[in-house]
């Protein structure tokens, strides 16, 4: 399963390892946004100086540079750090069929899993709300149980369109 990059296994902490084991900062650099590259390169060479203290401080070293790699590069991503998750995580299909599509140079698997996934969804929401419309004049609360369905499908279908067009940022 591909690794988010928020997991030990992720890029961003491959990365950074790969750094770590260079001695040369640059592989981390594009996963930072370059507001942020000063503290990583800052965090980097302390990490080299306390290295060389000991198997403990190494891996202490170590795992302080991946929290400070990560946490910057959340910050770019908009989205909150939450700590450094552990490697093997299951990040679900999207992220398998992303990373795979990556790999293989073909995004046909990802736009397969996509339109399955948007059509199940939007035909689900559709037939909860229109059962719901049919029974809205019973009473009050099944009028605002239509209502409430009917507010959470068409945000929903606009969700789902705002962010095939990008007009959404990730952390939305």
């Amino acid at each position: 399963m591909p690794p988010h990059c928020d997991t030990l296994d992720g890029p961003v902490v491959n990365a950074a390892r790969e750094a770590l084991a260079s001695g040369d900062v640059t592989p981390v650099l594009p996963w930072i946004p370059e507001e942020h590259e000063q503290e990583v390169r800052e965090a980097f060479q302390e990490t080299l100086q306390v290295r060389d203290l000991g198997d403990k401080a190494r891996e202490l070293a170590d795992y302080w540079f991946f929290e400070t790699c990560v946490r910057v590069h959340r910050i770019w991503e908009g989205a909150p750090y939450t700590g450094l998750k552990p490697a093997g995580l299951d990040e679900g299909p999207a992220v398998e069929a992303a990373d795979r599509s990556l790999d293989e140079g073909s995004v046909d698997g990802v736009l397969e899993l996509l339109d399955k996934a948007v059509k199940d969804g939007v035909r689900q929401k559709f037939e909860e709300t229109t059962t719901k419309r049919t029974e809205a004049s019973r009473s009050l609360q099944a009028g605002r149980q239509w209502v409430s369905a009917y507010v959470e499908y068409i945000h929903y279908v606009k969700g789902i369109y705002d962010t095939a067009r990008g007009e959404i940022s990730h952390e939305e």
